[in-house]
């Protein structure tokens, strides 16, 4: 079976040595990831935990046919290609009693930006302290001349500075790159397919805001700054920026103007999740939202991501361990009603 991306090899976890108190039940975590993802989610510290209460996970060999695998309690994958999709849906449909993290269908509404904002648009946060929403963005399709965009923005009525992002979120980096524009002819260096999104001036900060099952965690990172007027109009041509959400950006113990740095509130994010899990029908993903300038409850949604770095969210450990063991207990209960 050859699937895109680097696979890890299809080898049990190796069990560490020393005395392991097990829960009761012995769960099986079959995961199919790549090696990046494997080494920055997998880390002793999150094994060690989730063995000491009775989590086992076990590699799914890419070389054998996944219904020849097993027994499995839960799939953890993250794997591109059209492949490996259908194989995964197959295992689903004929073992309904093994929860797959996530569906593949599901995760496919998230590789693409339009689609995937979408549904915070829908949204009617009402009485939830806060509003949120998309900033105003256009889609450039790949049929598209270049040469056509400044027409497209003008059209459009869209104000400059502009974010500039590929379409398709495919897992490479080159699908991860930003670009900021300052005039409207710049873009034409760009290449369609691509998403314009209108930069909103937040402070320098954005939330990440992680999601694991109805569990919610917020994290600080530093992101631009904001831009001015004066700026807008004195400068030109488009940068390409990194991403602004790095393990280096931390912005969790900096002294921040209270106004900039104070977290969306709480009924806030959890009316947000409670939708987005709902409507995205996944379990497994994180939120970029970042906060208007100069207000105190007008939130924006810039991305969506399946499955983050969640090695990156403080206390990952014993979240994840907590989910996998309630997602367990919640089959169990279900195959006692029945």
């Amino acid at each position: 079976m050859r699937l895109n991306g680097e696979i890890s090899s299809g080898e049990e976890e190796e069990k560490q040595t020393g005395t392991t108190t097990f829960s009761s039940q012995k769960v099986v975590v079959g995961y199919a990831l790549t090696s990046k993802k494997k080494k920055s989610f997998l880390q002793p510290s999150f094994t060690g935990l989730a063995r000491n209460r009775g989590i086992n996970f076990v590699a799914i060999d890419l070389n054998k046919p996944l219904l020849e695998q097993g027994p499995f309690d839960i799939i953890l994958h993250k794997l591109s290609g059209e492949e490996w999709c259908e194989i995964i849906e197959d295992y689903r449909q004929k073992h309904p009693e093994v929860t797959v993290l996530d569906p593949p269908d599901a995760i496919q509404h998230l590789h693409n930006r339009q689609s995937m904002l979408q549904d915070v648009v829908d949204l009617n946060l009402s009485d939830c302290h806060g509003k949120v929403g998309v900033p105003r963005q256009l889609v450039i399709p790949k049929e598209k001349d270049p040469s056509s965009i400044p027409y497209e923005i003008t059209k459009a009525g869209m104000k400059l500075p502009l974010v500039a992002k590929p379409l398709v979120v495919d897992g490479t980096a080159k699908s991860h790159e930003l670009f900021l524009a300052y005039d409207e002819f710049s873009l034409s260096e760009l290449e369609p397919p691509l998403v314009l999104q209108e930069f909103v001036n937040h402070g320098g900060l954005l939330f990440k805001i992680y999601i694991v099952g109805e569990t919610i965690k917020v994290v600080k990172r530093f992101s631009l700054p904001n831009i001015s007027k004066h700026e807008v109009s004195k400068v030109a041509g488009v940068f390409r920026f990194p991403r602004v959400s790095c393990a280096a950006a931390s912005a969790d113990d900096a002294d921040l103007d209270p106004n900039i740095a104070e977290h969306p509130p709480r009924p806030l994010l959890e009316r947000l999740a409670r939708e987005l899990r709902h409507r995205l029908g996944l379990c497994l993903f994180n939120i970029d939202m970042i906060r208007e300038y100069g207000t105190k409850d007008v939130f924006y949604v810039i991305d969506i991501n399946y499955f983050p770095g969640y090695g990156k969210m403080p206390d990952y450990e014993h979240v994840f361990t907590d989910f996998l063991l309630s997602l367990v207990q919640s089959n169990c209960k279900k195959k006692l009603a029945t």
